[in-house]
């Protein structure tokens, strides 16, 4: 893929994570999948969004950024929502974060096959117990 078709393929999947459109990821991830360096399958990483949609539905993936090396994609996004259940030991109490997320992909046969995201838990935790 040239660099405009996988800014455009990773503009998909952002919208698709937005859009809760899950069940559709065999588009975007790999069978097999190294996630965070541990290897995965494509349902693995889906049940972890399919949770994180569950305890926060209004979830938002904000673009702040977006890079793209040869078959690498960065991104820096800011990450929004409110929980309705207890989240990362956290009981829903109404209250909302806010904080930045990075991420490393690796594209192969036009699909990620290497995904690995950062973000501070600590502060999420802190902003949802304040």
């Amino acid at each position: 893929m040239t660099d405009s078709d996988l800014r455009s393929w990773y503009l998909r999947y952002a919208e698709a994570l937005n859009n809760h459109e899950l069940d559709g990821m065999d588009e975007f991830i790999n069978d097999d999948v190294l996630l965070d360096g541990t290897p995965a399958r494509r349902d693995d990483v889906v049940t972890v969004l399919k949770g994180i949609v569950d305890a926060v539905p209004d979830i938002h993936w904000e673009l702040s950024e977006l890079l793209i090396d040869r078959d690498r994609i960065a991104v820096r996004a800011i990450n929004t929502g409110t929980p309705v259940k207890e989240w990362l030991g956290v009981p829903a109490s109404g209250a909302s974060f806010e904080i930045v997320e990075y991420a490393i992909y690796t594209v192969g046969n036009g699909r990620f096959v290497k995904m690995t995201n950062l973000h501070d838990s600590g502060e999420m935790v802190r902003q949802l117990a304040a």
